[in-house]
């Protein structure tokens, strides 16, 4: 697929390029599922930043994550290393020297005019060549070859050399100087002589962009990167150089001073090895930054690598390491925008790019969402726009644990006696009720009048009457906050419930008014953002008395509400507030700290409250002593598990406002009715 670039002018030419940019089809990035980990993470203690920071890093169900490109990266690595072996030029050169030595005795052989003293000569001299093939080499350099083959061969040694030391500063000039001219090597010389002169012209900053355009104009065919200035250039050389360097100190010792001893032989003359040592120190002094001391270990069996292959190969390396940063993320100021997609492609191939590139656009997509936003002090918090999204999702699982249990599904109908309660909310797919005609309107007036589309209505100015027949509630929730809930795995379980109830009063029953009570060693009122952002606390001790104080203390400013106490908690009161204020603390629970608690629970009762206790664990103690309290207030018991609790918890919310005595008998499935339109 191609992508046009830009027009060209009245002959309507275009450019094109090959697409890069994923399907083109492909729908735009749901931040949805997103919203519903950040948020677990959140409840479960983890700041907002750190919980978008682990999503991106485990990825969605259809999502790769960072983690996963992460294992891909190193996976490339390691085979890049097992699968190669640093001896490929000497191997070449090696089956060049068999080859040229292995001619020339043939033609030895078969010259029956020679001189028998030359020919032993000759032989003996191809019989007693030194091990090493450097030294061999070297040592035939100045020999007087007799066989056309053997003489071919032996200078394929030396145009070999010359191309792998020229590759390995210039990628591509292995395959381009093959078959050179001494044309062809004399343009290659002075290409480097004004190379080095131009490195050496900007490092006394003494040169212009004249200088480099000059440069580029009479020697540009050899760098295929097309720098634009010299930095560039530099910049694409040093990389190169620097990787050159790493695979020799790669090389073990041996290694190594047969290829010091062989690069003499390139091209047949020390004069390239001059311009390379010469540009190898310019390149040195004017990137000091970059690797030149690394070294990687190499397998031994494998593919044998030249100098050249050797030296993109560790390029390759280097790419790939710094792609493990960019994808650890774990640097200041750490951005997906610093992933280096072309890279990446390069490496892993354009799947991974597509995949880098979505988590890219999720993450600006969360930033720019309005689902999170930076409070005063700079740290990132979820809106209450995250807040509602978030408690949709949870009332939507709650509303499935209510509808499985009586078999039933999500219903949206009006109330059984239909009567107009006088509030409206947005319509929504599946809504029955009427249109709220004067608000609709409204709507779409506001919407005009705001710079909006010019159309009459929109589907979004909406609203439905709602029906149903209802009777205000005060509702205190209080949630244990001790440190037995987080030790136990009901920390998150908690928040959930919490958020799902807040939500479910906040959009479906907003004349009803909600207190969120934490009560561990003492009880504190809370918003529910500060609940859901609340850390474990460590700190032992259960303030039910607390608790319940604060309780009745909202039932009392709405003296003309059905006053609702939902308790949800994991053990026995073991703390109580003194007169003094003061928070006094005993375990075993003291008889005080009971009387206390027992007593605010008779003024609750004494204020007309439904009370449905939620015992979270099997602790036969506390089941004794939360039975005998909700006995002596008429009250429910709810034995949920942990996942169940948001159901549970619900289930007696609506159950209590229909006027029963909900949870009786620990079960919950009863409360659901035909109330399922409130989880929409």
């Amino acid at each position: 697929m191609a992508e046009p670039i830009a027009g060209g002018g009245s002959t309507g030419a275009s450019r094109y390029r090959r697409y890069d940019g994923g399907d083109p089809l492909a729908p735009p990035v749901d931040i949805a599922e997103a919203l519903d980990a950040i948020g677990e993470d959140v409840m479960a203690g983890y700041s907002p930043e750190r919980a978008m920071r682990e999503f991106l890093r485990r990825g969605g169900q259809d999502q790769a994550g960072l983690d996963d490109l992460a294992r891909r990266v190193a996976e490339r690595r390691r085979e890049l290393l097992q699968k190669n072996n640093l001896d490929g030029t000497l191997n070449e050169v090696r089956e060049l020297l068999e080859k040229a030595v292995l001619e020339e005795r043939k033609q030895l052989a078969r010259d029956a005019m020679m001189d028998d003293g030359e020919r032993a000569f000759r032989e003996m001299r191809m019989q007693n060549l030194p091990d090493s093939p450097a030294a061999a080499v070297t040592e035939l350099g100045d020999y007087d070859w007799t066989s056309r083959e053997a003489r071919e061969a032996f200078e394929q040694i030396k145009d070999l050399l010359g191309r792998e030391l020229l590759d390995q500063r210039v990628a591509g000039m292995k395959q381009a100087l093959e078959n050179a001219t001494d044309e062809d090597r004399a343009a290659i010389n002075e290409m480097l002589s004004d190379l080095n002169d131009l490195l050496e012209k900007h490092a006394a900053g003494d040169d212009t962009q004249q200088d480099f355009d000059d440069f580029m104009a009479k020697h540009g065919q050899h760098f295929p990167e097309n720098p634009q200035n010299i930095d560039e250039l530099l910049d694409a050389m040093a990389q190169r150089a620097a990787a050159a360097q790493r695979m020799l100190n790669s090389m073990s010792a041996e290694q190594r001073a047969e290829l010091m001893q062989l690069s003499a032989q390139a091209f047949g003359s020390p004069a390239l090895m001059e311009q390379l040592d010469r540009l190898d120190m310019n390149l040195m002094n004017l990137r000091p930054g970059e690797d030149w001391d690394g070294s990687e270990n190499f397998g031994e069996g494998g593919q044998g690598m030249g100098l050249g292959d050797g030296t993109g190969v560790l390029q390759d390396i280097a790419d790939l390491d710094a792609l493990a940063e960019q994808l650890a993320q774990s640097y200041g100021g750490a951005r997906l925008d610093d992933i280096d997609l072309d890279k990446l492609a390069q490496q892993l191939g354009p799947e991974a790019a597509v995949d880098a590139r979505t988590l890219q656009e999720l993450e600006k997509a969360l930033r720019d969402s309005g689902a999170m936003e930076r409070g005063f002090d700079g740290e990132l918090r979820l809106t209450p726009k995250a807040m509602r999204q978030l408690g949709k999702a949870l009332l939507r699982d709650v509303a499935q644990k209510l509808s499985g249990r009586q078999g039933q599904r999500d219903l949206r109908q009006a109330g059984a006696a239909g009567d107009l309660s006088g509030a409206t909310r947005s319509w929504e797919f599946g809504d029955t009720e009427p249109w709220d005609l004067p608000r609709t309107i409204l709507n779409g007036v506001t919407r005009r009048s705001a710079g909006g589309d010019d159309r009459l209505l929109a589907i979004d100015d909406v609203e439905v009457a709602e029906t149903e027949a209802r009777t205000q509630a005060a509702v205190a929730l209080c949630v244990d906050t001790s440190f037995s809930m987080a030790m136990d795995g009901r920390w998150v379980p908690m928040k959930q419930t919490a958020l799902a109830l807040h939500t479910l009063i906040g959009s479906r029953f907003r004349g009803d008014d909600l207190e969120l009570i934490g009560f561990g060693r003492h009880a504190q009122t809370m918003r529910i953002e500060e609940l859901t952002a609340l850390d474990a606390r460590w700190a032992k001790g259960t303030n039910l008395h607390h608790a319940l104080l604060l309780a009745n203390r909202h039932f009392r400013k709405h003296p003309n509400a059905q006053p609702v106490l939902l308790i949800v908690t994991d053990g026995e009161p073991t703390s109580h507030l003194e007169s003094s204020g003061e928070v006094y603390f005993n375990y075993p629970p003291h008889p005080a700290t009971i009387a206390l608690a027992v007593r605010e629970l008779d003024n609750a009762r004494r204020l007309g409250a439904q009370t449905t206790f939620f015992r979270l664990g099997e602790d036969p103690g506390l089941a004794r002593f939360i039975d005998s309290m909700a006995r002596r207030v008429d009250g429910s018991v709810i034995a949920p598990e942990a996942g169940d609790l948001g159901a549970a918890v619900v289930g007696s919310y609506l159950g209590s406002r229909r006027g029963g005595r909900p949870g009786a008998g620990g079960s919950y499935g009863d409360f659901f009715g035909s109330r399922g339109f409130w989880a929409g």
